[in-house]
């Protein structure tokens, strides 16, 4: 049973603007709550194509969407390939050959299940086999990471995707384990980076190892790379009027999502006090949420995990 609670699930949706007859991209289905809110606003020439790697994911995904019938269209593949994908679909219009469709939503939270089922190797709080993989068909495991890599290659992932300021001792503390054996499960990992910090810190704050599982989630799985890759061509992607929304859940992703954002809006270089533009450089998009929209308190009530999350829209204007 694949259970997880959607997080800005209307919010995010209603800021897409769904046309009955428009397709529109879940570039990450996982429990399917937002592409089910999607699909049911679908007439029968509408389209959702729902992207997840997952095999569990795409399990439950067919389920959940089964009772729209055609109107949703699942696919097993990191959604970095996203305009590949959409190329290669023939229901989608394309212009000057890429492809053109009316809403792309991208949620970038690890989903529930692979959070709290122990197997999985993503979660500090249960001991298992040092994986976190989100597509099982792929090689790189934490554990080649935390095993094979350098010193100064584990301390820069740590720095850079958990913000993690003891790095460097974790990452020196690991090596000189894995002299004596190799580290194969969570546990063994998360004993190890307690290991490292030292207690004034570990008595304060998260768990001491959710910087550090965060940051070799985000290695094993590119993640940061995919999304940047993406975000750049759901915006080429979008169909004027198109709208494009991220819910992110740490700076680093907000970050990535702000900059793109920023990089296609207008840009005109003529000085103020002329009557009129004539430099010619304009953007492509517009900005529906000046401010990133954040969960109410009843949502945050009802689950907790949603705190760090942040949604920014944006629209595709007429070329």
């Amino acid at each position: 049973m694949f259970e997880h609670v959607t997080v800005l699930k209307e919010e995010s949706v209603e800021a897409l603007h769904i046309e009955e007859n428009g397709i529109y991209v879940d570039c990450t289905m996982g429990g399917a709550g937002h592409s089910s809110l999607i699909a049911s606003k679908l007439g029968d020439a509408g389209r959702l194509i729902a992207f997840d790697q997952d095999d569990v994911a795409l399990a439950n995904g067919r389920t959940m969407l089964a009772p729209y019938g055609e109107r949703a269209v699942l696919v097993k593949s990191n959604f970095r390939y996203l305009r590949s994908v959409l190329a290669g679909l023939d229901f989608v219009p394309k212009k000057d050959g890429v492809p053109q469709v009316n809403g792309i939503l991208f949620d970038l939270g690890v989903s529930s299940p692979q959070l709290d089922e122990a197997e999985r190797g993503f979660s500090y709080n249960h001991d298992a086999e040092l994986d976190m993989r989100m597509d099982r068909d792929t090689e790189l495991t934490a554990a080649t990471i935390v095993n094979e890599w350098s010193a100064q290659e584990i301390a820069k992932i740590l720095f850079e995707y958990g913000e993690e300021k003891f790095s460097r001792k974790i990452a020196a503390e690991l090596v000189a384990a894995r002299a004596q054996g190799r580290i194969a499960t969570t546990g063994q990992l998360v004993e190890l980076i307690k290991e490292a910090i030292p207690a004034a810190a570990r008595r304060t704050g998260p768990h001491p190892a959710k910087r550090s599982f965060q940051a070799l989630r985000i290695a094993v799985n590119d993640e940061l790379g995919a999304f940047e890759d993406a975000l750049s061509d759901s915006i080429r992607c979008l169909a004027p009027g198109g709208r494009v929304a991220v819910i992110t859940f740490h700076s680093l992703e907000d970050r990535i999502c702000k900059h793109e954002f920023a990089s296609h809006l207008e840009k005109c270089t003529c000085p103020p006090d002329f009557p009129m533009c004539v430099c010619g450089k304009k953007g492509s998009l517009r900005l529906v949420t000046r401010k990133p929209l954040l969960p109410s308190a009843a949502e945050l009530e009802r689950n907790p995990r949603a705190r760090s999350a942040k949604l920014r829209v944006a629209e595709k204007l007429d070329q």
